[in-house]
């Protein structure tokens, strides 16, 4: 096991790295920005390191600052949380080569996912279904214009690199297609330094399905079920359920064997998720993660399981604590991401929080790093916690759920808590009706 991990990232997940180690016996390091000295992970870890001023681009993102606070602490492992770092091959590559273990999988894996049009071709040769759509990146306007022919409109241009929903663009018509590239093209350039793009089949009202996997470097593999994100606003997920209220066991057990056999055949290691478009019964893959996912509570809470206490473990080279028969889904958990923000225009809120109370009770659990006087800088996202609801079955949840957002308190700043407590009371999310699109429908009357 390991002495020592850097954790390097900030908020609520450097926190949860952190309690995760204790728990495992493991001392911890803190990195942080100037604008961070205060922070909570800061203030709980063994030792602390200053890596910057408060741009990322300065602090969590500069790999010589966090590869030499590693060395000057001597921590033997390096844990990048989500964000950030967590799924750049080459920071993975620099860490191994300073003889520190990356606890997440090998650096050939980050890239190949991290690139979509790999990324698809690798896990279609492993079995996975795909959404129809060109083959490669495309190299001209008439490449674009077959391809859109032989998928069907509308199509989609998404960025080979992206992500967010950045360089992504919709195409209904045949005269929307050149403009849709182009306008791609440019995102994606300007996002990740990749204009690379390619099409895919558009799904009008499909719902976002994830899949939970881990893998340890014995050969084990297990599949932990699915997370439905399908409530998005431009992209961003905003509520997340474990398990997806679309799916029956019959389909739940198909997708995930499918999903299982495919990881086991690519020879992953640590934790990923595998991302679909569900519509009529049809999964078509869309990416795979090759991290920690900010909703992995939900998949912990009905599944038992500690995906941090995990990841940890197998990246010392230790056998995964479960076989895939262990494990058995019971309940249903949902999460809201709290944003320090406008609930209904979405503006940022930073400022002090002068008054915080957090949601207690049997099944609540609140993932924040955020206390009565912190100080929410700037620059950085806006989410500051996270609320994790558990019950017996999704009715139970949905009133746990209720509950709980009535007892959150922040003064200070604005946060979306009232977006989510109007949220619980509509009948189609009661019902478990909806798709990725209807969330922004839904703003859009309110």
């Amino acid at each position: 096991m390991f002495n020592k991990v850097l954790i390097a990232n900030r908020g609520e997940i450097a926190l949860r790295i952190h309690r995760a180690c204790k728990e495992l016996g493991i001392s911890t390091v803190a990195v942080h920005s100037t604008a961070d000295e205060n922070a909570m992970h800061v203030r709980l870890a063994d030792e602390s390191v200053c890596i910057g001023p408060p741009a990322p681009k300065d602090s969590y993102l500069n790999i010589p600052a966090i590869i030499s606070a590693a060395e000057i602490t001597e921590a033997d492992a390096i844990h990048p949380g989500y964000g950030f770092l967590s799924e750049n091959a080459r920071f993975a590559e620099i860490v191994k080569a300073h003889n520190i273990t990356f606890i997440g999988p090998d650096a050939e894996h980050i890239r190949v996912m991290g690139d979509k049009i790999a990324a698809k071709e690798a896990v279609g040769q492993a079995g996975i279904p795909l959404v129809p759509g060109s083959e490669g990146a495309l190299l001209s306007y008439e490449q674009a214009q077959e391809a859109a022919e032989e998928i069907g409109y509308p199509v989609l241009v998404k960025a080979a690199a992206g992500g967010g929903g950045r360089g992504m663009k919709l195409a209904k018509t045949p005269a929307d297609l050149a403009e849709a590239l182009s306008t791609a093209k440019t995102e994606a350039k300007a996002a990740f330094g990749d204009d690379a793009v390619y099409l895919e089949k558009y799904l009008e009202f499909p719902r976002h399905i994830e899949l939970q996997i881990i893998a340890d470097s014995h050969g084990n593999v297990v599949q932990l079920g699915e997370r439905d994100c399908s409530l998005q606003r431009r992209n961003q997920k905003v509520l997340e359920e474990a398990l997806s209220p679309a799916l029956d066991d019959k389909e739940r057990a198909k997708i995930g064997e499918t999903v299982r056999k495919a990881i086991e055949k690519i020879g992953y290691l640590g934790a990923g998720t595998i991302e679909f478009l569900y519509e009529n019964g049809e999964f078509y893959f869309i990416e795979m993660n090759t991290r920690l996912q900010v909703e992995h509570p939900i998949t912990e809470q009905v599944t038992r399981t500690d995906l941090v206490r995990e990841q940890i473990l197998v990246a010392a080279g230790n056998k995964l604590s479960m076989k895939q028969e262990d494990v058995v889904f019971k309940g249903h958990a949902i999460e809201c991401r709290v944003n320090a923000e406008n609930p209904k225009t979405f503006r940022p809120s930073p400022g002090e929080i002068t008054q915080f109370h957090a949601a207690g009770g049997p099944g609540v659990r609140f993932d924040s790093a955020v206390y009565t006087g912190y100080k929410i800088p700037p620059y950085y996202d806006s989410m500051i916690g996270k609320l994790i609801v558990y019950g017996d079955d999704r009715a139970h949840c949905i009133a746990r759920l209720r509950r709980a957002l009535s007892e959150m308190v922040f003064v200070g700043v604005e946060t979306t808590v009232p977006l989510f407590m109007d949220l619980v009371d509509d009948p189609d999310f009661q019902k478990g009706d909806y798709h990725i699109h209807w969330l922004e429908e839904w703003l859009a009357k309110s």
